[in-house]
């Protein structure tokens, strides 16, 4: 459960984050994680900062023509930091649940991940859907520094981030329009 007196973040690999910053990709997939308290995926809030992690992003997981985000997130990374950087803020537009192969290959033109890993995320845990979020996503105009704190580690989707730390400037990485557009090419390539 997360902490009422604390503000929520979704942990994303920080290539995925990256690909959302640069407008590449306004989607992310969840199953939940290995030590979720439900052992499935649960949206537990409508809005986030998007944590960043590093240690299961592997270029083979993702297209070639994205792998440079990859590359660029493992330099970056600091493995013994004491603080983690938070660089962005998403809302959910949509929470789309995906049961089949059909509908999630749909959507390989929307994501960076390789057909294979979609695959295998929508195979893990069979009997539960594919949460493919529809992120409306913000770039902070200054990043957070956060403490890395023990109860952020393992395989879990959710963290609490301290009340103290919220910044009040963002904004939007994609325009009304181009959110929208892009939203409705995802929305049509589904009814397909």
């Amino acid at each position: 459960m997360l902490d009422t007196g604390a503000i929520p973040a979704l942990k994303e690999w920080a290539s995925a984050i990256q690909a959302l910053e640069n407008g590449r990709q306004i989607m992310v997939m969840r199953k939940g994680g290995i030590v979720e308290e439900t052992k499935h995926f649960e949206l537990k809030s409508p809005a986030f900062y998007l944590y960043p992690t590093y240690e299961h992003q592997r270029k083979e997981l993702i297209k070639s023509s994205d792998q440079s985000y990859v590359e660029e997130s493992l330099a970056e990374w600091a493995p013994e930091a004491s603080t983690v950087r938070i660089t962005s803020y998403a809302e959910v537009t949509q929470d789309l649940e995906i049961r089949d192969q059909e509908m999630l290959d749909r959507l390989l033109e929307y994501h960076m991940w390789t057909a294979d890993f979609a695959e295998s995320r929508l195979k893990w845990k069979k009997k539960d859907p594919l949460h493919v979020l529809i992120l409306r996503v913000y770039r902070l105009q200054e990043p957070m520094e956060i403490p890395v704190l023990p109860e952020y580690n393992g395989c879990r989707s959710w963290i609490s981030i301290p009340n103290g730390l919220v910044p009040r400037e963002m904004t939007p990485v994609l325009n009304v329009a181009d959110f929208a557009d892009q939203v409705q090419k995802i929305n049509e390539t589904l009814r397909m």
